[in-house]
């Protein structure tokens, strides 16, 4: 069948996937920790996984009919994927400022790196570390450094109260407790 009554492309739809961006004139401060992750999975992506979809996908052109082979097909489309990424990692780490929290003077002040346990106005307890953008890990309790709540707390001090605008409203925060460590 002709591709002119197919609706497909040779252009990924999802080649346009937006990757959160660093603010406009900032730095994309970013932690020891995760600058190290982040250089690993790029030597892998260079060293590992694109040499093995280039074997797959030239070893699928010599077969020949290049336009129903299925292994040529995908070989080429995780090839885009692979490369995508790469640029991104590359212009990530390029652009990084690498901030170590355990190295940072004693303060009560919030900055980045910090770990932060704050009440709520119910009076419950949780606790979060500001770390960088490519870094984020809720579940863990890792925001990001340009989240609303690392804004609104951020150059707080222990005991301070600080107003957090939140979709319901605007919620009062106490902090509890401001410590730097490795993360």
């Amino acid at each position: 069948m002709s591709k002119a009554f197919v609706r497909e492309s040779d252009v990924d739809e999802d080649d346009d996937v937006a990757m959160p961006d660093v603010p406009i004139g900032t730095r994309n401060y970013i932690t020891p920790a995760g600058h190290g992750r982040l250089k690993d999975e790029l030597l892998h992506l260079l060293d590992v996984e694109r040499p093995e979809v280039v074997r797959t996908v030239s070893w699928a052109a010599s077969n020949g009919d290049r336009s129903e082979n299925g292994d040529y097909i995908y070989g080429k489309k995780r090839l885009r994927e692979i490369d995508r990424r790469i640029r991104f990692l590359t212009k990530r780490l390029d652009a990084a400022e690498v901030v170590d929290p355990s190295t940072r003077p004693p303060t009560d002040q919030i900055f980045f790196g910090a770990t932060v346990r704050y009440a709520d106005g119910g009076g419950t307890e949780r606790e979060i570390t500001i770390v960088g953008i490519d870094e984020v890990d809720p579940s863990r309790g890792r925001v990001s450094w340009i989240s609303p709540i690392a804004r609104a707390i951020t150059k707080a001090r222990e005991g301070d109260t600080v107003s957090l605008r939140t979709p319901a409203g605007i919620e009062i925060l106490e902090i509890l407790d401001v410590r730097y460590q490795a993360v």
